[in-house]
C-alpha cells in the first residue's frame, strides 16, 4: 500500500509525465539514429540547449506568477546588437558594453513591468508592443547588418562566458556552467524561499496575496527585469560563440521557450511552478528538433512535433490533475 501510494505520488507530479517524453525520445532517435548519442551530437544538443534554457529558466518564474513576456526573442538579439556596436565602435570596452546592454535589458523589463503592474495592462499587449520596439531598435542600430565580433577572440569575458574544453570526447562550454547555476539558483528561490511563495502567491490568487501582505506588484516588476536580463545574458553567448550579433536573432523563440516551460509542466494562468520541469522541457524540445534531422525528417517538420508535443502534454496534465483532485 505505502508503495502504491508513492507510486501514485511520483505519477501525480508534474515533471512524469515530461520526464518520460524524455527517455521516450531519446531511446526512438537512438534506435533508429545510433549517432545520436555520439559525444560530437550530445555536445552539440547541449550547447544548443543553454541559450534557449536560460530564458525558459527565467520565464518560469514570471508564468508562475501569472503573466509572460513575448518580447524576450527581440531582447535576445537585441542586447548583443548593442554591446558589439559600442565595443566595435571603440565608444567603450567590452566590459563596460556588456553592463551597458545589460542596464539596457533591466530597463526593458522595468518597462514592461510598470505598465503590466501600474497601468494595469495585460502582459500580453504590453510584451508584444516591446518586442516591436526592441527589434525594430536593433534593426535600426545595425540597418539590417550582423555585427562582428571576431575581434574579441581571447577577451577574458569571452572566454568566460563561452570558453570551450574537452572532458574526454565532450567539447563542453562554459555556458553549461551559467546555465546549470542559473537553474539551481532559481529552484531554490521558486522552492524553498520567501520570494518563491510570493511568487506563487501572486499567480494563484493576487487579490489574497496582497491582502497578505504580498508585495505583488513588485514581485512581478522584478521578475520581468529577470526576464529581461537572462534573455539578454543568453543573446550575448550566442553572439559570442557564433562570431556575430544578428539583429533578427531570436525571432520565434518567445514561443519556444513558453512551449518548454509549458510542457515541463508549469500552470499557464500561474499559480504553479516547476524548474526541474522546465529543465525537462528545454531538454524535451531542443532534443526533438535535433533528432528529427538525424533520422532524415525535414528541419522544416518542427514545428508539426512541437504542436502535437504540446497538445500531448496538456492533455496529459490535464488528466494527471483531474485524478489528483479525485484522490485516485
Amino acid at each position: 500500500m505505502q508503495r502504491q501510494s508513492f507510486l501514485q505520488r511520483l505519477v501525480a507530479m508534474p515533471e512524469f509525465g515530461p520526464l518520460v517524453l524524455l527517455i521516450a525520445e531519446i531511446a526512438v532517435f537512438t534506435a533508429i539514429n545510433p549517432s545520436f548519442l555520439s559525444p560530437l551530437n550530445v555536445s552539440n544538443t547541449l550547447t544548443f540547449t543553454v541559450e534557449l534554457g536560460l530564458i525558459a529558466l527565467a520565464m518560469t518564474l514570471l508564468m508562475t506568477a501569472g503573466e509572460f513576456d513575448l518580447s524576450v526573442g527581440s531582447v535576445f538579439g537585441f542586447a548583443p546588437v548593442l554591446m558589439w556596436t559600442l565595443f566595435n565602435s571603440g565608444v567603450a570596452p567590452l566590459e563596460i558594453s556588456f553592463l551597458i546592454a545589460m542596464l539596457a535589458a533591466v530597463g526593458i523589463g522595468l518597462f514592461s513591468g510598470f505598465f503590466v503592474t501600474r497601468l494595469k495592462i495585460p502582459s500580453f499587449l504590453v510584451t508584444l508592443g516591446m518586442l516591436l520596439v526592441v527589434r525594430g531598435t536593433a534593426l535600426y542600430i545595425t540597418d539590417g547588418f550582423p555585427q562582428r565580433t571576431w575581434n574579441a577572440a581571447g577577451h577574458w569575458l569571452a572566454t568566460a562566458l563561452v570558453g570551450d574544453f574537452h572532458v574526454g570526447p565532450f567539447r563542453i562550454y562554459a555556458s553549461l556552467f551559467w546555465f546549470v547555476a542559473a537553474a539551481l539558483v532559481l529552484g531554490y528561490v521558486l522552492t524553498r524561499s520567501k520570494a518563491g511563495n510570493w511568487i506563487q502567491a501572486s499567480g494563484g490568487n493576487p487579490q489574497a496575496a496582497a491582502a497578505r501582505g504580498v508585495k505583488v506588484g513588485r514581485t512581478k516588476v522584478a521578475l520581468f527585469v529577470l526576464t529581461a536580463v537572462m534573455a539578454a545574458f543568453a543573446g550575448m553567448i550566442s553572439s559570442i560563440r557564433t562570431s556575430a550579433a544578428n539583429p533578427n536573432s531570436g525571432m520565434g523563440y518567445e514561443l519556444e521557450v513558453i512551449a518548454m516551460v509549458v510542457i515541463g509542466g508549469t500552470v499557464l494562468t500561474g499559480g504553479r511552478g516547476t524548474i526541474l520541469g522546465t529543465v525537462i522541457g528545454i531538454l524535451i524540445l531542443r532534443v526533438m528538433r535535433n533528432g528529427i534531422v538525424l533520422i532524415g525528417v525535414p528541419g522544416l517538420a518542427y514545428n508539426i512535433f512541437i504542436g502535437a508535443i504540446i497538445l500531448g502534454m496538456m492533455a496529459l496534465h490535464s488528466w494527471l490533475e483531474r485524478r489528483h483532485n479525485a484522490g485516485v
